[in-house]
């Protein structure tokens, strides 16, 4: 991650590579970047918005499903 003056507001989950999966579709719990378990791809979604739909992006049948977790919490 690059790093200026304005980073000092992200926190870094620790927890991410534990923490939950979330469906897509479902409203984000916490503002933040958001990263597919599948096959890596990341997202900023906001706090209470929809994480990113099925048709967001196309996965192939051996990484399954969309499943998106929080990396980085923007509090």
């Amino acid at each position: 991650m690059a790093l200026d003056e304005g980073t000092w507001f992200l926190a870094p989950d620790h927890d991410a590579a534990s923490g939950p999966l979330f469906l897509p579709g479902v409203p984000a719990p916490h503002s933040g970047i958001y990263r597919c378990r599948s096959c890596q791809r990341a997202v900023a979604s906001s706090a209470g918005e929809p994480l990113p739909s099925d048709d967001h992006h196309a996965h192939s049948i051996t990484q399954g499903a969309i499943r998106w977790q929080l990396q980085i919490r923007v509090p």
